[in-house]
Formats: structure tokens, C-alpha cells, sequence
């Protein structure tokens, strides 16, 4: 496959499962109190954050410098805009669905060794991340500080985002290329999986 072909499917899959799929209802809304602690917990606990959040680190380190920051940037500091959004009250629909399809298609960028511009990258992840953001600002119990929380949950993300960059590493040699996008694979399947209700 082109690699413009390749990008403007990553693309179109974008959209398409936002707009279709059965969300999976991986969020119950309960947390414990804890302001920080509660933040940090809920995208390491959640599996669907999790897939996503390794998917941006891995594609990062796949696609190397600038790519391999900037990314794992990005998507925290917009799922923060996400975060303030649901913790306002501002609906966003279809935000469990945004969020299982951000391991499909993102897995399947790495899976496909995906090499778009890094603006298109990088707008990718980001319209992701307010789906993720989101949801945790919209389930940020009553009790706790938001700005802890919101600390909590920023520095859980990137801590798995750093997990996806060091596993991402191995792209170094050709053995480990193949296990990076072979894990790109089983993220994309776990994302699918979420994105029907199957998981």
C-alpha cells in the first residue's frame, strides 16, 4: 500500500469509527476519593486508556524525532482540554466509542508502519485524546481537587506513553521492528474488540 493511500485510510478509519460501533461501556463512573491518587489510577486501570496511551508511545518511538515527543506531548495536554470539557458539563457524544477506536486505529498505525506528516500525526492523537480527557474529567468524583486529579491523570498517561517509547526502542533492529508492529497489531485487535462491545 502508498503511503498516501496508507494515511488517508488511517484517516478515514479515524472518522469512521468514531461515527460507527457499539460503545463499550468500560467506564462504571465509580472512584475512590483521593484528588491525585484517584487521577493517576483511572487511565492505568482503564484498559481501553491503556492500549491507547502505549499506541501513542510506540507509534512515537516507530516514527522517531521529533515524532517521539511531540506525540506523547500532545496528547496530554489536549486530553487536559478533554478533561476540563467533561468536568464543566460540556457533552461531547460518542466518547467510549472515540475512545476504543483510538487503539484500532492507532495500533493499526503501527501495525501498517504508518509514516504520515507529523502534523497529521499529530492532529490524529489529538482528537483522540479529547475523548480520553474527557471521560476522565466527566468522572472526576465530587470530593477531590481537580486540579489534583487532573495532575493525577496527566502523569499516569504519560507514564504509559513512556512505556509504548521504550518498548518502541527495539524498532532499532529489524527483530525488534517486527515485535513493535506486531504489537501494534494486538492493540489494534483489543481496540477493535473494545469498539464492538466484544471486550
Amino acid at each position: 500500500m502508498h503511503s498516501r493511500h496508507l494515511y488517508a485510510v488511517l484517516i478515514a478509519l479515524t472518522f469512521v469509527a468514531l461515527g460507527t460501533g457499539s460503545p463499550a461501556l468500560a467506564h462504571s463512573g465509580d472512584a475512590a476519593a483521593g484528588g491525585f491518587v484517584t487521577g493517576f489510577l483511572h487511565p492505568i486501570l482503564g484498559w481501553d486508556h491503556v492500549i491507547a496511551m502505549v499506541a501513542v508511545g510506540l507509534w512515537g518511538a516507530f516514527l522517531g524525532a521529533p515524532a517521539v515527543w511531540l506525540l506523547p506531548v500532545t496528547f496530554p495536554l489536549v486530553m487536559a482540554l478533554g478533561g476540563m470539557l467533561g468536568a464543566a458539563g460540556v457533552p461531547l457524544p460518542g466518547i467510549e466509542t472515540g475512545i476504543a477506536a483510538s487503539g484500532l486505529v492507532i495500533g493499526l498505525a503501527v501495525l501498517f508502519a504508518a509514516r504520515p506528516p507529523l502534523p497529521v500525526a499529530a492532529a490524529i492523537v489529538a482528537v483522540f485524546a479529547i475523548f480520553h480527557g474527557h471521560a476522565h474529567g466527566s468522572e472526576m468524583p465530587g470530593a477531590v481537587s481537580p486540579l489534583a486529579y487532573a495532575g493525577g491523570f496527566v502523569i499516569g498517561t504519560g507514564l504509559l506513553h513512556l512505556c509504548g517509547i521504550a518498548f518502541g526502542m527495539l524498532t532499532r533492529s529489524r527483530p525488534g521492528t517486527l515485535a513493535v508492529r506486531g504489537a501494534g497489531g494486538v492493540i489494534a485487535a483489543l481496540g477493535a474488540g473494545f469498539l464492538t462491545g466484544a471486550l
